[in-house]
Parts: C-alpha cells; structure tokens; sequence
C-alpha cells in the first residue's frame, strides 16, 4: 500500500517562507505527476502547483514567481518552496500522487489516480 506524508507546516510571519515536503512510500513502479493542493475551511480544495514525471510545471496565478514545485524520482519526494507569504497563503496543504502503477501480486501493471496525503497546516500571520 502507498503512503503520503506530508510535513514542513507550520506558523510564519508575512514575508517569510516555508518548504514543504511530500515523501511517498509503499510498492510501485513508477510515480507520475504529483502536485499540491490547498484548502481554506469552507471552501474546495485547490491546485497550487504540479510537476509532471518529465519536469513540467504548472502554477495557479497567485502563487506564480513566489512557489517552486520540485521533485526527487529517486527519493520519491515531492517539495514545495514557499517565499514571500501572504496571509492569504494560509490553508491545509495537500500532496497529490495523480497517478501511479504498480506490480500487482500476479505480476500484472496496475493503475492508481488520486492518492492523498493527510495534509500539513501553513499559517501565515504576524
């Protein structure tokens, strides 16, 4: 079974910054593009930033030039650095495995969409 853990949360004054981390563990065979999401209570969850296999990135407007989305295939990590916080950067951040396979145990290649970590908390207050 996979796992998502993310950490790196926590309290920070406006301007300041955050680095959060996403490790995946468990049995698979290949990770493809994984991304972070937030969410304030009350209102859905939303995309931050996403990193395909390949590298490729995308970023939600408000975070652009302030967020860099960054991956280890090795480690089967994912981070996100956060600079120059706003208050309204406050939510629950979530990591996101979109999609990955695995070796069933008849050896047959499986396909998983939409795993979720447990999220980590970023307050941005003074």
């Amino acid at each position: 079974q996979v796992q998502v853990v993310e950490s790196g949360g926590g309290l920070v004054e406006p301007g300041g910054s955050l680095r959060l981390s996403c490790a995946v563990s468990g049995s698979l065979f290949r990770l493809y593009t994984m991304a972070w999401y937030r969410q304030v209570s009350g209102k859905a969850r939303a995309l931050v930033a996403s990193m395909t296999l390949g590298g490729d990135t995308l970023y939600a407007d408000s975070v652009k030039g302030r967020f860099t989305i960054s991956r280890d295939n090795v480690k089967r990590t994912l981070h996100l650095q956060m600079n120059s916080l706003k208050p309204e950067d406050t939510a629950a951040y979530y990591c996101k495995i979109e999609k990955f396979t695995y070796y069933d145990q008849e050896a047959i290649l499986r396909t998983i969409t939409d795993t979720w970590g447990q999220g980590t908390q970023v307050t941005v207050s003074s």
